[in-house]
C-alpha cells in the first residue's frame, strides 16, 4: 500500500465496541425470561385466582396459587428468571403475603421498561428514575393508610381474611383468621415493640375431619401418641419430665459384640439389664413424674419393652421420640430444661400441667398437655383436612394470615385491597410525571401506568371486563374515592374498605420496593459471561 503524503495514518479501532447490538440483546432475552416467569403465575392473582397443580419429579403434587410455592417448585434455569423466584421469596419472608402480586408488578415493570429502551433512552437512566418511583409510590401509600392498634381485634381479622380469601380455603376464612390473630397475639412480646417470632406458633397437620375442626390449643400438642399399650391415658395433675437419656439396657459400641456362651452367662445379663432399668424406673418413680417425654434417639432404643412395661405399672404416660428439632419449641413451652442424666432426675426438675390426655383425631391420636403451670409465649394449632392436598394448603395459607398479622404488629398501619392502592399510585405518579421534564418524564408515566397491572388482572380473573373496569377505577379514583376498588364478589366497583378487604401496609411498601429494585438489577445486566468450573 502506498501512502499519499496529505493521508494520516489510522489507529486500528478497538474491538470492545464493535458489537453494539450484544448488550441490546441480553438485555431483551433476560426481560423476556423474567416476564414469562410473571406470566405463568399472574392467572393465580386475587380471590378469583386459578390454582396450579404442580407435579414433582418423584410423583408428589401439590395444588396452590401461592405465589412463592409455585416459583419455589418450579424449574427455572434462566438466571434473570431465577432473579423473580429470589424476588418472591424475598416477599415471603419480609411480609409473607404478597408472593403473587409483586411478581407481577415487576413483570408488568419489565415490559414498561422494555418500552423505554425502544426509545433509546439509557438503561442508567431509567434504572435511576425506577428508584425514584418506587420512593414516591411507598410515600403516596403511607398517605393512604390508616394506623391501626392492636388492640382492634376487628381490623386484624379483617385484613387476615383479606389474605386468605385469595386461597383455596377461602369459604373457611371467617374461622381460620381469628384462630390466626389469637395465635400471633399470644406469641407477641409486649415489651419488645413489634417483634413476632413465628416459631414460637406450631402449626400441625393432621389427616381427618375437615378444615372446620383447625382448632387453637393453648399448651402443647405432641403428634405421636403415648406408647404404653396398658398405661394411663389420662392424667390430671401431671407431672411432667423431659429427659434426654435413653431407658434401655446400654449397648456396646458400634462395632463389637458380646459373645453369651453359656445360659448362666446369659441369665445374669438379663438380671444385670433389668436392675439397671429398675433403677431409673424407681429414681422416676422417687421424683413424683407421672408424663415422661423422652427425646428421639439414634444410638438405640428409647424405651425397651421392659421398662415400658415397669413405667406401666407405676402408671407413667409414655411420650418418645420426641424430635430433637422439637425439643427447643418444648421446652420454651413447658419452661424447662431437659434432663440429660439420671442424677438430675429430681421433683426440681419437672413442670406441672393440668391435664395431659391422649385424643383421637381422625385415624390418628395424638397427646395434648393443657393448663400448663408458668407456661411460655408459644401456642399450637392443630389443622385438619379431608385429603393431604387441602391440608398442605391450608398449612400454607394459614402461614400466610400469620404473616399479614405478623406485618400489622411490625408496622401497625391498614390500607385498602382490591386495586385501589394501586390504581391510586398510578393516577398520582402519573400527575407528579407533569411536573417533571425530560427522561424522567417518561419514566415516571411508564411506571405509573405498569402499576395497573394489578386491577387489571383482578379484574381478568374475575371474569370482568379489564379495560372498562380500570378505566371506570381510574374514573373514580380520580373523583376523590381513594377506597375505590374491584369488589370481585359483586363485580363491581365499590367502596373497599366498607367491604372489609384491608391489607397490612407493608405488604403493599415492600411489594413496591422489592420488586423495582429487581427489575433496577435486571436492568444493569449487559453480558452474560459463563465460566469455568
Amino acid at each position: 500500500m502506498v501512502m499519499k503524503p496529505n493521508m494520516v495514518a489510522k489507529k486500528p479501532q478497538g474491538q470492545a465496541y464493535k458489537d453494539k447490538s450484544k448488550p441490546a440483546d441480553i438485555r431483551l432475552s433476560n426481560i423476556n425470561a423474567a416476564k414469562a416467569v410473571s406470566d405463568a403465575i399472574r392467572t393465580s392473582l386475587g380471590p378469583r385466582g386459578m390454582d396450579k397443580m404442580i407435579q414433582a419429579s418423584n410423583g408428589e403434587v401439590t395444588i396452590t396459587n401461592d405465589g412463592a410455592t409455585i416459583l419455589k417448585q418450579m424449574n427455572v434455569i434462566h438466571p434473570a428468571a431465577k432473579m423473580l423466584v429470589e424476588l418472591s421469596r424475598a416477599q415471603d419472608v419480609e411480609a409473607g403475603d404478597g408472593t403473587t402480586s409483586v411478581v407481577v408488578v415487576a413483570g408488568a415493570l419489565l415490559e414498561a421498561v422494555e418500552k423505554l429502551l425502544q426509545m433509546g433512552i439509557h438503561p442508567t437512566a431509567i434504572s435511576e428514575a425506577f428508584q425514584r418511583c418506587s420512593a414516591k409510590a411507598v410515600e403516596i401509600l403511607t398517605e393512604m393508610s390508616r394506623p391501626v392498634e392492636l388492640n382492634d381485634r376487628e381490623s386484624l381479622i379483617k385484613s387476615a381474611s383479606t389474605s386468605l380469601n385469595s386461597k383455596v380455603v377461602s369459604q373457611h376464612s371467617s374461622m381460620l383468621a381469628p384462630i390466626a390473630v389469637d395465635a400471633v397475639l399470644k406469641v407477641t412480646e409486649s415489651h419488645e415493640q413489634g417483634s413476632v417470632d413465628l416459631k414460637n406458633i406450631k402449626i400441625i397437620r393432621s389427616l381427618g375431619g375437615t378444615i372446620e375442626d383447625t382448632e387453637l390449643i393453648d399448651g402443647l400438642v405432641f403428634t405421636q401418641r403415648s406408647s404404653g399399650i396398658n398405661g394411663p391415658k389420662r392424667i390430671e395433675k401431671a407431672k411432667i419430665g423431659l429427659i434426654q437419656f435413653c431407658i434401655s439396657a446400654p449397648k456396646t459400641d458400634m462395632d463389637h459384640s458380646v459373645i453369651v456362651s453359656d445360659y448362666a452367662a446369659m441369665d445374669r445379663v438379663l438380671k444385670e439389664e433389668r436392675a439397671y432399668i429398675l433403677n431409673i424406673v424407681k429414681q422416676i418413680k422417687k421424683a413424683g413424674c407421672n408424663v415422661l417425654l423422652v427425646q428421639k434417639s439414634i444410638l438405640r432404643d428409647a424405651v425397651s419393652d421392659l421398662a415400658q412395661h415397669f413405667l406401666d405399672k407405676i402408671k407413667v404416660m409414655v411420650v418418645k421420640d420426641v424430635e430433637r428439632e422439637d425439643i427447643e419449641f418444648v421446652c420454651k413451652t413447658l419452661r424447662c430444661r431437659p434432663i440429660a442424666s439420671l442424677d438430675h432426675f429430681v421433683a426440681e426438675n419437672l413442670v406441672n400441667a393440668d391435664l395431659v390426655e391422649e385424643v383421637a383425631s381422625g385415624s390418628t391420636k395424638f397427646v395434648k398437655v393443657t393448663g400448663i403451670q408458668n407456661m411460655g409465649q408459644t401456642v399450637s394449632i392443630v389443622v385438619r383436612g379431608s385429603n393431604k392436598l387441602v391440608l398442605e394448603e391450608a398449612d400454607r395459607s394459614l402461614h400466610d394470615a400469620l404473616c399479614v398479622v405478623r406485618c400489622l404488629v411490625k408496622k401497625r398501619a391498614l390500607i385498602a385491597g382490591g386495586g385501589a392502592p394501586e390504581i391510586e399510585m398510578a393516577l398520582q405518579l402519573a400527575a407528579y410525571a407533569q411536573t417533571l421534564q425530560g427522561v424522567d418524564a417518561y419514566c415516571f408515566r411508564a411506571f405509573a401506568n405498569a402499576l395497573e397491572v394489578i386491577p387489571s388482572t383482578l379484574a381478568e380473573n374475575a371474569g370482568l371486563n379489564p379495560i372498562a373496569t380500570v378505566t371506570e377505577l381510574r374514573n373514580r379514583h380520580a373523583q376523590g374515592e381513594k377506597n375505590a376498588g374491584i369488589n370481585v364478589r359483586k363485580g363491581a366497583i365499590t367502596d373497599i374498605l366498607a367491604e372489609n378487604v384491608v391489607q397490612p401496609l407493608l405488604v403493599s411498601t415492600s411489594s413496591i420496593t422489592f420488586a423495582s429494585e429487581t427489575v433496577r438489577s435486571i436492568l444493569k445486566i449487559d453480558d452474560i459471561v459463563n465460566t469455568m468450573q
